[in-house]
Parts: C-alpha cells; structure tokens; sequence
C-alpha cells in the first residue's frame, strides 16, 4: 500500500478511550474523532490494553463505525487476533511483535501494517524484511503522554530513521502544529499524537492545524 494510499500527509489519532460501549462519554469520545477526521485526520490507532477482547473489538467496531464514512483508516495496535475480527483496516505493531512479512501471510489484501522503530538501522531492517506499509518513530519530542524521564528522540534521529527507509515514517511524540513544519522537513510522512487531540478543545481544528502544516508549499517560511 502506498503512502498516497494511507494519506498524504499522514495524521493518526492514537486513541486513549473512555466510556463504556453506548454511553454518552463513547459518543463524545467516537464525535471527536469524527471531527478530527474531518479536519483532515485520516488514520485511528487503537490502542486501549486496559480493555478485555470483547470491550476492545466493541470499541474499534464503534470507532469504525464513526470514522470510516469519513475516509479514515482504522488500526489496532499489536492485536491482530482483534483487528481481523473486527474487520479492522490494519494493525501496528510494536518492536517486538511478529514480523510483518509473517503477518502479511495471514492478513486479506490491502490490510495496513505499520511497525514501531527505534532507530535508523532498526528501519532498514524492517523494511528489508518485508511486509510493513509504515513506519512509527518516537518520542521525538517531550510529551504529556510520556513520564517526564521519557527518553527523547529528537529530530536528528528522526533524520536518519527518514533516511535510511523509503518506507513512509510517523512521527510520534509532542507533536503540535509549530512541530509538524519541522518534522515534515525532517523527511517524516506525517504524525501521530495521543494528547494534542485528547486535550484539543476543538479536534477538528486541531487536525487542520496539523494538516496545515504538514502541507506547506515547499519554500514556505
């Protein structure tokens, strides 16, 4: 699948959940996302690991629900069991999931996999295995989602990570619209947040924010 497949730019809103299935915090949280959709957020990762199978299939088939009808791609992080089950549109998975090339064995055509890296050499790795759609990269900058000792990537790495795979690379961690400039110059596909959405008092005009700048013309200052 290619990166205009995906989207260009690339915007995915990581999920921090609340709310049981039908319940009024569901639908605010399932609203936002929807607006954000529409403000040009075109990917949802799933990732609730406080949530049993069954609340988690529920969720992503809420969320999916929602979102779809507005072009975006849903994607469960790590639970591939979940995400063919609820007919997700992909999985991520992390460092030490199964190989994407195994997954891609087991998976129907035009399933996204995207794969958590943490460095340059890790990325080339991966995309010479085979298998993977995107890359994941962070935290490249201090996040709220993050404990204040969090390692920090900075953009120098994501440079090289950018570098070293023709892979389309998202950049994840303290992302805001002044940020996205820089990591757009940086050779990154897009980004991915958790707090800059769930703190946003408006999630659609938080992700055309991020749309903006990830979109300028080449030369803008």
């Amino acid at each position: 699948m290619s990166v205009l497949a995906l989207g260009s730019p690339i915007i995915c809103i990581v999920t921090r959940g609340r709310g049981a299935p039908g319940s009024d915090e569901r639908r605010r949280l399932t609203d936002r996302l929807a607006a954000a959709v529409r403000g040009g957020a075109n990917m949802i990762q799933v990732r609730e690991r406080q949530l049993d199978d069954r609340l988690l299939m529920q969720f992503v088939q809420d969320v999916a629900a929602t979102v779809r009808p507005e072009g975006a791609h849903v994607i469960v992080n790590d639970r591939i069991d979940v995400a063919l089950a609820a007919k997700a549109d992909g999985v991520h998975l992390k460092s030490d999931s199964p190989a994407a090339a195994d997954v891609r064995r087991l998976v129907p055509p035009g399933f996204i996999i995207g794969r958590s890296v943490h460095s340059p050499e890790e990325a080339a790795a991966v995309e010479a295995a085979g298998g993977c759609d995107y890359l994941l990269f962070g935290t490249v900058f201090p996040s709220p989602s993050k404990p204040g000792d969090h390692p920090v990537a900075g953009l120098d790495a994501l440079r090289r990570v950018c570098a070293a795979a023709s892979l389309p690379v998202v950049a994840i961690g303290g992302m805001t619209p002044g940020r996205a400039g820089e990591v757009r110059a940086a050779g990154a596909a897009g980004v991915a947040a958790i707090s800059f959405f769930t703190d946003a008092r408006d999630a659609g005009a938080a992700a055309a924010a991020l749309h903006a700048a990830l979109t300028l013309p080449r030369g803008h200052v």
